[in-house]
């Protein structure tokens, strides 16, 4: 039986395809609930604190106290979270939690000064069919400099990559600029990743040649998801990653069975 493809492709599903079939299927196709995380939710909160600081502050008013009350202004609507209150932290964990959020915001001042920015955009949503595939991305920051040129930034609140890890983690902002050529008609002339964990920027610049392939790879990945939902054949990969999935007791690679995440089928006069 035939599977319903995705409504379009991400750089989050992409990656999640190609790292695990089967777990894509189980969060993408089935859409089965996964339990919230604290990496998931401390990039949640530090994400809403830099938004807020570079969106209601303006030029010149962006300095680290002016995040701090955008920090606590953050932690406060999401005090009320459900993905907060699902990891049920008693108080000293709550307070690790906004400590480590403080400490990542404060680092990313020692990556770039704030009030020198010119952001065109902040969490830019972009979408655009090509080569009949529908892709869809979520900009974390757009900037234009004095001539111009665009700039996409990407934050990231984990651990910085390996040197042999890099080109994998800019696979994301380089499916971002291959989105802005289309949607906006104009190359970036770089992308950035910040991680305020480092705290490291790593840069690249986006080319034509780069740009086709990553145009290419994401084809290739939606056709093998094309394939996968036609025959129903999403298998695990096992790897280093199963010992956070949240899917594992449905994997057979480790004993389950996936049947019971598949809503039954109704039968016509069955």
């Amino acid at each position: 039986m035939a599977l319903p493809l995705p409504r379009s492709l991400s750089p989050s599903k992409v990656g999640a395809f190609t790292t695990c079939p089967l777990a894509f299927r189980f969060a993408t196709i089935d859409r089965l609930p996964e339990p919230p995380t604290r990496p998931a939710v401390l990039g949640t909160l530090v994400h809403r604190t830099l938004e807020g600081l570079l969106w209601n502050h303006p030029s010149g008013h962006r300095s680290v106290d002016v995040a701090d009350a955008e920090l606590d202004d953050a932690f406060t609507e999401l005090a009320a979270d459900a993905e907060l209150l699902a990891l049920a932290l008693d108080r000293d964990g709550v307070d690790a939690l906004r400590n480590e959020a403080r400490m990542l915001v404060a680092n990313y001042f020692t990556l770039e000064d704030p009030n020198s920015i010119a952001d065109v955009a902040i969490e830019m949503t972009l979408e655009a069919v090509v080569d009949g595939v529908r892709l869809r991305g979520i900009l974390d920051r757009l900037d234009i400099g004095p001539t111009g040129e665009l700039s996409i930034v990407d934050y990231k609140t984990g651990k910085v990559p390996s040197d042999s890890a890099v080109s994998g983690r800019l696979a994301g902002v380089q499916f971002y600029a291959m989105l802005c050529q289309h949607v906006l008609h104009l190359r970036p002339a770089r992308v950035r990743l910040l991680y305020l964990r480092g705290p490291t920027v790593i840069e690249a610049v986006p080319t034509d040649q780069e740009l086709t392939g990553v145009t290419r790879r994401t084809g290739a990945v939606w056709a093998a998801i094309e394939r996968a939902c036609e025959h129903d054949d999403f298998r695990p990969r096992p790897s280093a990653l199963c010992s956070w999935c949240s899917f594992r007791p449905l994997c057979p690679a480790h004993g389950g069975d996936p049947r019971p995440a598949r809503p039954p089928v109704d039968v016509p006069g069955g």
